[in-house]
């Protein structure tokens, strides 16, 4: 006795089977009902991304070497993002907040890791040690494969356009203020020096940024100061002593 085929089966085989366009179709609209499952709860938020106390923009002169990191291609090695995975947080510290990378224009998350990641840098190795990291790498990591960067020690920083870098930004969403960008060239100075009389105001608009000559020469503003002022602030500005996770805020 021949099997009967169930009915719903041979409406699939002749409807959907049979005919691509339905099948097309059909599959096109489960897909987007599944996006708009995942994506519409988002329209009802104001924010996607919970600020978190001491995330501020970067300093003009940190702004600057965020660029040179960006420009000498460090991404390519170095990774920003520590996951909340046992391995990493017993490496590198506390795994990372999408707040930490709010101002970040573009992210500099990661994936690959032919180096470490960075973003738990700031504050771990002293300017002496990325002076040297920078001139010969091998000579403080005696295994490691990045080349050098001594030219950025040698290399004055263009810093008649960080002006323009914060207006920018601010088109993008970053809050800098106008009092910010009209002093942003004297505060990426004053940043470099601890006896400046611009200090108090510098302090007020940036809290907790290190300020000191970070490459050693006050005679030159280089491209090394703006990089290691960049690497000295990576992961320094969240308080995680205090920081809740499990706090109302952070369990939306």
């Amino acid at each position: 006795m021949a099997k009967k085929e169930n009915p719903i089966w041979g409406w699939h085989k002749k409807v959907l089977e049979q005919n691509s366009l339905v099948l097309t179709v059909g599959v096109l609209a489960v897909v987007s009902i599944g996006g708009l499952v995942e994506i519409a709860p988002l329209f009802y938020l104001d924010e996607t991304i919970e600020e978190v106390e001491g995330v501020r923009p970067y300093s003009p002169l940190a702004l600057m070497g965020r660029d040179i990191y960006i420009r000498e291609g460090c991404y390519n090695c170095h990774s920003q993002m520590v996951r909340p995975l046992r391995d990493e947080v017993e490496r590198y510290g506390h795994y990372s907040l999408a707040a930490e990378s709010m101002y970040d224009h573009p992210f500099q998350w990661g994936s690959k890791r032919t180096g470490p990641d960075l973003a738990r840098l700031g504050n771990k190795y002293s300017d002496e040690w990325h002076r040297d990291h920078m001139r010969d790498p091998r000579s403080v990591v005696p295994e490691s494969i990045m080349p050098p960067y001594a030219f950025l020690e040698n290399t004055e920083l263009e810093t008649e356009v960080v002006e323009g870098r914060l207006r920018a930004l601010r088109r993008l969403g970053v809050p800098y203020t106008d009092e910010m960008i009209e002093n942003a060239e004297s505060d990426l100075e004053a940043q470099l020096d601890p006896y400046s009389a611009s200090y108090d105001a510098f302090v007020a608009r940036y809290p907790g940024a290190p300020i000191r000559d970070f490459d050693g020469n006050p005679e030159m503003i280089s491209e090394l100061d703006a990089l290691i002022a960049y690497l000295q602030v990576l992961g320094t500005m969240v308080d995680f002593s205090t920081y809740q996770a499990d706090a109302d805020e952070n369990l939306r």
